[in-house]
């Protein structure tokens, strides 16, 4: 952890000179996924590619930086899932076919998403949504072998650990990030056993293809959840109450 520190903190010097602040908190990194200049560059690789365009369903984090893919996924015509607000008020499904078009740059934003979005459980996810095609995230920092340094807080391993234990994504769901050319590292990191690796980077300038990415296949580990998180986030709270409905995890040495 502290060697993630160092690198985050080495990362969001380099990342000030081309991030843009956000209005609640201005330059802190530690507190948001920025923005960055030629931002729609990597939008326009990502939704040039197979994944993205062999998707229906996309799960996109409410990163400042993933804004412009929200609004022009949902011109695309397919459904979003989020979380916002670091997951504490749950999760939302944007269907661009529940409100009107001129509604949807509003709706791709932070403070408009949850007027346009229909807050759901993981019951109702588990129940209504065959699968999440592909999973979408920002971050601090990654490195060339797609583990990322992320703000320190693991909410993107904590949404994937809930939506991989209700069974509607699995290890072969692709996973992408996008950030700028100066938050893609050569570190050397081995990740933990829920840590996500992303299948594919993009970059304005890049996009990294990862061979073989590690994707965690455990859920929540709840013996490793911070109390916190369980205390503050209430579709956790949800999945402790489903655990005894789902199937059983099969994890290696069983």
């Amino acid at each position: 952890m502290n060697h993630k520190s160092s690198v985050r903190e080495r990362v969001f010097v380099e990342l000030r000179k081309v991030a843009f602040p956000d209005s609640r908190f201005h330059y802190n990194f530690a507190e948001f996924i920025t923005d960055f200049h030629d931002s729609d560059r990597a939008i326009d690789r990502l939704m040039a590619h197979r994944f993205y365009r062999d998707a229906n369903i996309v799960f996109i984090t409410p990163d400042n930086c993933l804004e412009q893919l929200r609004y022009r996924t949902l011109l695309a015509g397919k459904r979003i899932l989020m979380t916002t607000y670091s997951i504490t008020r749950g999760f939302w499904l944007l269907d661009p076919k529940s409100f009107s078009s001129d509604k949807y740059l509003y709706a791709a934003t932070l403070d408009g998403m949850e007027r346009f979005a229909t807050h759901v459980t993981l019951d109702e996810i588990r129940r209504n949504l065959l699968a999440i095609d592909y999973m979408i995230t920002g971050t601090g920092a990654i490195n060339e072998k797609g583990i990322r340094f992320g703000k320190g807080h693991g909410f993107f391993d904590a949404e994937w650990g809930m939506l991989y234990r209700i069974g509607v994504i699995s290890s072969a769901t692709p996973s992408a990030a996008v950030v700028h050319d100066c938050q893609v590292l050569q570190e050397t990191l081995h990740p933990e056993v829920f840590d996500t690796v992303a299948d594919v980077i993009f970059t304005p300038t890049r996009t990294i293809e990862i061979d073989n990415p590690h994707k965690p296949s455990c859920g929540i580990v709840w013996d490793l959840l911070d109390p916190r998180m369980f205390e503050t986030i209430p579709p956790l709270q949800e999945l402790k109450r489903l655990e005894p409905t789902l199937p059983h995890i099969h994890l290696s040495g069983e």
